[in-house]
């Protein structure tokens, strides 16, 4: 009797040294778990903040705290009280729409000192109940990416102007002048002077001429052959890169930009895809009358061989003398725009050029519809 209790006692005591022993491997797990996050935090480049589900700042990282001017006792404060320091208005509306919906938000925003960011907001869910307890926000620096594809879409519309300025404009002149020469040429022809030398001197001036031209043309349309060759693309990205293009006129208008894609993929050479959407969009935002607040409808869909692009605006509309110059090189329907008049010249340009046509729809007060079909 005396042993079975002896050897119950020690048992117990074998159990409880073991839960001791647990406990503390617990904890000195947790210790290392907290101290390889604390780690993460200290040397992480990317600026987060962890905002729990009553809107207190629980923490950031210190790429955060330099860009956004935080300060240590922020911390245990309502972002409330410090979203100023965000220079982003409706960052806490975002915040409320991600804890009560669940779902991650993904969006570029533009900061009041005119930098843009990719700003992440994810939910922090707890998975003891599966309820949302605040969210994580990552922002990166895109504002680098932003300006590259402006100037790029610049260097585009530069580009395709200057080669055709050299095909058409240059052209014409030689192919005139070298009919002068060859009427030149028979008029003195047979006769014994100087003239029938010096025609032979400016033909062959301008036959190098016409073959420097060639040679250029076809160099510049060999390269971009190799260069901007088709591919299948996603028209969600390139309709991302174009609200990044003009992330600026998007902000200063305050325009609406809504897409309705039934079709996604199109095999395209991109760069060219994104100028006709980057010349339709800011077209519509510039057009639309200073009262107005724009609202630009993007959508697409399958029609037969071609996918159908319709851009969609309530700008100020096209008269139908409009309409027949609008396609032309340099000709603008509204003057005191900001522009060139090559815009929409590239687009009919472009389409027509892969076999695609454009079509308008409107009613000359309110509103124009652009309707591109491509070959799919």
């Amino acid at each position: 009797m005396i042993e079975s209790l002896l050897w119950k006692n020690r048992n117990k005591g074998n159990v409880k040294t073991l839960n001791m022993q647990t406990h503390q491997q617990q904890i000195s797990d947790l210790i290392t778990l907290n101290e390889e996050l604390e780690n993460y935090f200290a040397n992480t480049i990317i600026p987060q903040l962890f905002v729990d589900s009553e809107l207190i700042l629980r923490k950031y990282t210190p790429p955060a705290m330099k860009q956004f001017s935080l300060k240590a006792d922020f911390i245990g404060k309502s972002l409330l009280d410090v979203h100023e320091n965000f220079r982003f208005p409706t960052i806490i509306e975002n915040i409320k729409t991600v804890i009560a919906t669940g779902k991650i938000l993904e969006k570029e925003i533009q900061t009041t000192d005119m930098r843009w960011f990719q700003m992440n907001i994810l939910p922090y869910i707890k998975r003891k109940d599966n309820k949302t307890n605040g969210v994580i926000i990552t922002f990166v620096d895109i504002t680098a990416r932003v300006k590259d594809l402006r100037d790029q879409e610049k260097l585009v519309a530069e580009h395709e102007l200057l080669l055709d300025t050299i095909a058409h404009d240059i052209k014409n002149p030689i192919l005139a002048l070298s009919l002068s020469l060859s009427a030149m040429k028979l008029d003195v022809e047979g006769k014994a002077n100087r003239m029938p030398k010096l025609i032979v001197a400016m033909e062959r001036s301008l036959s190098n001429i016409k073959n420097v031209v060639e040679d250029l043309v076809q160099a510049h349309w060999d390269k971009q052959r190799n260069e901007s060759a088709e591919e299948l693309i996603n028209l969600e990205n390139i309709i991302e890169d174009v609200r990044l293009s003009i992330s600026s006129l998007i902000h200063e208008s305050g325009a609406v930009i809504e897409t309705d894609l039934k079709a996604t993929e199109i095999t395209f050479v991109r760069r060219k895809l994104r100028s006709i959407l980057y010349n339709l969009v800011s077209n519509a935002i510039k057009y639309t009358p200073k009262n107005r607040k724009p609202q630009v409808k993007i959508q697409a869909q399958k029609c037969g061989e071609y996918l159908l692009l319709k851009v969609s605006d309530n700008g100020i509309g096209l008269t139908e003398e409009a309409k027949a110059i609008i396609f032309e090189k340099f000709k603008r329907v509204k003057s005191g725009v900001d522009g060139s008049g090559v815009g929409l010249y590239l687009v009919h340009t472009i389409v027509n050029n892969t076999g695609g046509k454009i079509e308008i729809e409107n009613n000359a007060e309110v509103g124009t519809v652009f309707k591109i079909f491509l070959k799919n």
